[in-house]
């Protein structure tokens, strides 16, 4: 039978989040429905509130669930009820990019994830009363105390992790994973190489902490707040700069000896990508992975990008496998190398407007809700 959830929601473009209980479906054959323990705050979130990403409202975000199963579907075999699991985005299963391993490049992504509100077959899994309720973000639309994900975009918390809390495990499902891999799934950096990263959110953190992993010879982080510079260094970066005191492309290159040759573009600032670009070493890659509003542009000097062989990705959740790579994060979370309990800063789900101020402050990089 289906139940009563309480979620927090969005009704139009600038409203803030007001809590609304509603009724949550039973799960389809692929489906599990989640008891959720607790749910990190992501950029996305906070630009569909905004109006800047193409999900429809009224509706539910959250994206970054962690929780335990509750119910599955007849069809699911992979997690069972009672099992802790960590949510992440939906893709489609079935296209070349999905069979292959990298569901992050699904030739379906934004309707699985974004436009649909609703399953992929458009079926609504949210009601207020008899009237649907735009859901299903990312798969699970996870501001809520049950989320209804997929089989596919859920996954079960190795054993080694099991004393690690949800409210940690949980920004592993799109802003950790997203930074850890643009380093370790994209840039693969090699030894003695150099790492720049621009932006120090929990993405451009993310980041650092994967690079410190490696056998790099230097890790240069750029941003705005001398706050997140300060956690940028105990997360391992060898250098930062405030690129509001300093020229960053002048320090930046002083830095690394003539550019970095592998560059994390986390800060979704168009002009920054621009300058990002402009710092890499001859025959440098930078991996994008800040996303600003749809349709933004960003000015780049061609002629630079051709004599510099440089290369640009655009990287998507970190071109992750969740299957595969979440466990693997939750296995170095839980070992005390992938130190994501310092970026996390606890709030009840109620509280959301509060968690989502501090997060534009910058006081706390990653809030996570957690609902009662």
């Amino acid at each position: 039978m289906s139940r009563r959830t309480t979620a927090m929601s969005v009704s139009s473009a600038g409203a803030e989040f007001t809590r609304r209980e509603l009724t949550i479906d039973d799960p389809a054959a692929d489906e599990v429905l989640v008891r959720v323990e607790a749910v990190g705050m992501c950029h996305a979130d906070l630009a569909v509130r905004a109006g800047e990403f193409p999900f429809p409202l009224p509706g539910v975000a959250g994206h970054e669930g962690a929780g335990r199963v509750e119910a599955v579907g007849a069809g699911v075999t992979s997690v069972h009820p009672g099992d802790r699991v960590i949510l992440t985005f939906d893709s489609c299963g079935v296209c070349v990019w999905c069979v292959s391993g990298e569901p992050s490049r699904c030739l379906e992504f934004v309707a699985y994830n974004f436009t649909n509100g609703a399953r992929p077959d458009g079926t609504p899994t949210l009601w207020d009363g008899d009237t649907p309720v735009h859901g299903n973000f990312f798969g699970q639309s996870s501001f809520a105390g049950y989320a209804l994900a997929r089989e596919r975009n859920t996954v079960r918390v190795p054993d080694v992790a099991a004393d690690v809390a949800s409210a940690v495990l949980a920004p592993l499902g799109c802003g950790i994973q997203t930074g850890a891999g643009a380093v370790l799934n994209t840039l693969a950096p090699e030894a003695g190489g150099t790492v720049a990263v621009f932006g120090a959110g929990v993405v451009g953190l993310s980041a650092v902490m994967a690079a410190a992993m490696l056998p790099v010879s230097k890790i240069v982080v750029v941003d705005v707040q001398d706050a997140r510079l300060d956690v940028a260094r105990t997360l391992g970066a060898t250098d930062v700069v405030n690129s509001r005191t300093e020229d960053a492309r002048e320090r930046v290159t002083e830095i690394t000896g003539g550019g970095p040759q592998y560059l994390v573009e986390s800060s979704g600032v168009p002009a920054v990508l621009a300058l990002a670009i402009q710092t890499l070493a001859i025959g440098g890659t930078a991996a994008v992975v800040g996303v600003p509003p749809f349709g933004a542009t960003a000015p780049i000097d061609v002629a630079d990008l051709v004599n510099g062989s440089k290369r640009i990705i655009g990287v998507v959740e970190g071109q992750s496998n969740p299957p595969v790579f979440l466990p693997r994060l939750a296995v170095l979370v839980a070992t005390g190398r992938l130190p994501v309990e310092k970026l996390v800063g606890i709030f009840p789900l109620e509280d959301i407007e509060k968690a989502a101020d501090a997060m534009k402050a910058g006081t706390t990089i990653k809030p996570v809700l957690v609902p009662s």
